[in-house]
């Protein structure tokens, strides 16, 4: 398989990781001026990361209701799993359903060799073998670009920064640190900008994976047209889910191959690129392997 990288697409993602990884280096110089625990506090923190991430696969899972399945239950899925997965040089990722009639699938897992690849008895209902393959092959994308990996580490002092606007105030006592320095506010206020400006960062790098995935689904499978196709009828069949069942899934959006609109603030701090994107890149990509 021609796996050719998509550097512009990867410059995008470096930046906004440099970014990142430059604000938080802002930000640790910042608390170390006023927590006295600071080690201590981002050593629990890391503990509860790592737990997190560690059992990621296990979470995703139950949080959707969804089951591993063996191959006596679903053989046809395990078969074209198994075989996108070869493609894809890796290992067969566990493979899971949900029985939810929102057409919809997730890959979760710490690791290559620790994925699960989930999909609902929806899309299974909605889709064409050709157009599964396309979503299936989407989501093993996402794990062998170690996507959750990134993701985690993306956001691990980001949740700290959230935390510390939420609870910052016990440090200290909301007065002065130690050495009589500016008021434990200050630090409050900046974990505040650190958590804002890293949420847009890292809902922007979630939009770029998304993009990667997409064209390395396409790659698996050859196929970019199906992937289209399968994103076009995933859409259409959100509009004839209840809302309730909808809204009983939107905290997984980061994890489906088409989030769930979840009004204003969800569509402009959207975890995905907009679906007309996608599907132009897709086409592009059609048009591209015709030529060659």
């Amino acid at each position: 398989m021609n796996w050719k990288p998509d550097w512009g697409l990867r410059g995008r993602m470096a930046l906004t990781m440099f970014l990142l990884f430059a604000l938080y280096i802002v930000f640790i110089g910042v608390l170390t001026l006023y927590f006295e625990s600071l080690v201590i506090t981002v050593a629990f923190m890391g503990i509860f990361m790592f737990a997190q991430f560690f059992f990621s696969d296990k979470l995703a899972l139950y949080s959707m209701g969804a089951k591993v399945v063996d191959e006596d239950e679903y053989p046809e899925l395990h078969a074209t799993i198994g075989r996108l997965a070869q493609q894809a040089d890796l290992p067969k990722p566990k493979v899971a359903v949900a029985n939810s009639r929102v057409p919809n699938a997730f890959a979760t897992g710490r690791s290559q060799k620790n994925s699960a690849v989930a999909v609902t008895t929806g899309i299974m209902q909605t889709l064409d073998q050709d157009e599964l393959e396309g979503v299936l092959a989407h989501e093993l994308a996402h794990i062998k670009n170690r996507d959750v990996m990134v993701m985690t580490i993306a956001s691990f002092l980001s949740t700290i920064a959230f935390l510390i606007v939420r609870w910052g105030w016990l440090f200290g006592g909301g007065g002065r640190n130690r050495e009589g320095g500016a008021p434990v506010i200050v630090a409050i206020f900046v974990s505040l900008i650190v958590w804002v400006v890293s949420f847009l960062l890292i809902r922007a790098l979630s939009r770029y994976r998304e993009y990667s995935a997409d064209r390395g689904g396409a790659i698996i499978t050859g196929k970019p047209s199906a992937l289209a196709s399968a994103l076009m009828k995933i859409s259409s069949g959100m509009e004839r889910v209840p809302k309730e069942d909808l809204r009983e899934q939107a905290e997984m959006n980061a994890f489906f191959i088409i989030p769930i609109k979840s009004g204003f603030i969800g569509r402009i701090a959207s975890t995905h690129p907009p679906m007309e994107k996608r599907i132009q890149k897709l086409r592009e990509m059609e048009r591209e392997m015709e030529l060659a």
